[in-house]
């Protein structure tokens, strides 16, 4: 099992960023891709980015991200710390949501439905 905790969401005004990181600990080598989702009231739970490991490891890491943070969010992984981080720029009023770290078994761009392990997630609000 692997252990996400996340940290880094508060309150920021329409244009402004945030980053959101995430630690993963526990059995972690089992991890082949982490990344976010994010669910704001009333919606269902949405990809937003991921890391995924290419060619058996992280360093050569291949980055997904959702259509409408493409260009504005940047996903990045410190191997060393087991940390992922979320910089998020340019920053919207729809982007107010719950935002959850996870992490899968399986490389590539991270599916609701094959997440092995969720963070507790954390509440980011963009006012206009």
């Amino acid at each position: 099992q692997v252990q996400l905790v996340e940290s880094g969401g508060g309150l920021a005004q329409a244009g402004g960023s945030l980053r959101l990181a995430c630690a993963a600990s526990g059995r972690t080598f089992t991890s082949k891709a982490m990344g976010w989702f994010r669910q704001a009231p009333g919606k269902e739970r949405e990809f937003v980015a991921a890391i995924s490991w290419s060619g058996g490891s992280w360093s050569g890491g291949v980055t997904y991200y959702a259509d409408s943070v493409k260009g504005r969010f940047t996903i990045s992984r410190d191997n060393a710390k087991n940390t992922v981080y979320l910089q998020m720029t340019s920053l919207k009023p729809e982007d107010t949501a719950v935002y959850y770290c996870a992490a899968s078994a399986f490389s590539g761009r991270l599916q609701v439905g094959l997440v092995g392990s969720w963070g507790q997630g954390t509440q980011v609000t963009v006012s206009s």
